[in-house]
C-alpha cells in the first residue's frame, strides 16, 4: 500500500516542480523515502500537505532545501545519513548546515532532523517523538488558541491536523455535542473569517476549511 501512494504523491510532486527543486526530486530519495515511510505517513496517515524538496531562501539569498515539509504546521523534516553528514562532511559543509537550521529557525520552521539509523532500528521511537509534538503544539498557551474559546480552539486545533475539509458531522464527533451546538460554533468560526466554506450551495454549505488567518493565528 505503501509503495502506491508513495508513487503517487512523488509524481504529483514532480508533475509541480519546476528548477532546482525539479533535479532535486529526480535524484535519489532512498532517504526521503524511507523518512516517509517510517514515521511521516504512520503518523499523518496521509501526504496531504506535505511537499518533497520544500524550496526556501537562506540568510545569505542562497535557496535551500528540506527533504519534506508540512507548510500548514511550519515543520521540516530532514533523513540525515551519518556518512554523509558526519562522517565524511567537511568543516565547510559543517558550517553550510548549521547556518541552514538557522535559516531554517528564522524562517520560522521547526526543524526536525531524523537519523538514517534512527528510522532504520528505532521507528517507533521516532513516531513517538513526532506525537509528542504535535500535542504539545496543539495546546500550547503561548500561541494563538488560548485567545478562543476552547470549542472553537479545538475545531481549529484539529481541522489543522486533518488538513482536509470537514463538516458538521466530523465537528460532532470531535466535541461530542450536539448538532446544534456544533453549528453554532462553525457559525461563529466562519464569522471570524477562521473557515471558510466549500462546495455546498449558497443556502447550504456542507464543508469547511481552516483559512490562513487561523493558521497564522495558531502560530503566534
Amino acid at each position: 500500500m505503501f509503495e502506491n501512494v508513495y508513487e503517487d504523491f512523488w509524481l504529483e510532486q514532480i508533475r509541480h516542480a519546476e528548477g532546482q527543486r525539479l533535479e532535486m526530486l529526480r535524484r535519489d530519495l532512498t532517504g526521503t523515502k524511507k523518512l516517509l515511510e517510517a514515521v511521516l505517513f504512520p503518523v499523518l496517515k496521509t501526504f496531504e500537505g506535505l511537499v518533497l524538496e520544500f524550496e526556501m531562501l537562506s540568510l545569505s539569498g542562497v535557496k535551500i532545501y528540506g527533504d519534506a515539509c508540512h507548510p500548514k504546521l511550519r515543520i521540516v523534516f530532514e533523513e540525515e545519513n551519518f556518512i554523509t553528514h558526519a562522517e565524511k562532511i567537511t568543516r565547510e559543509r559543517f558550517s553550510f548546515e548549521r547556518a541552514r537550521a538557522r535559516s531554517v529557525a528564522m524562517l520560522g520552521y521547526t526543524y526536525f532532523p531524523y537519523s538514517r539509523d534512527e528510522l532504520e532500528k528505532r521507528p517507533e521511537f521516532c513516531q513517538r517523538n513526532l506525537f509528542e509534538w504535535i500535542g504539545r503544539f496543539g495546546s500550547m498557551e503561548g500561541g494563538g488558541l488560548h485567545q478562543l474559546p476552547v470549542y472553537e480552539r479545538e475545531v481549529l486545533r484539529l481541522s489543522l491536523f486533518s488538513n482536509k475539509p470537514f463538516g458538521l458531522a466530523e465537528v460532532c464527533g470531535w466535541l461530542q455535542l450536539t448538532k446544534e451546538s456544533c453549528r453554532k460554533v462553525l457559525r461563529d468560526l466562519e464569522s471570524k473569517q477562521f473557515i471558510y466554506s466549500v462546495g455546498g450551495s449558497a443556502s447550504r454549505c456542507h464543508k469547511f476549511m481552516i483559512t490562513e488567518k487561523a493558521v497564522a493565528l495558531l502560530h503566534q
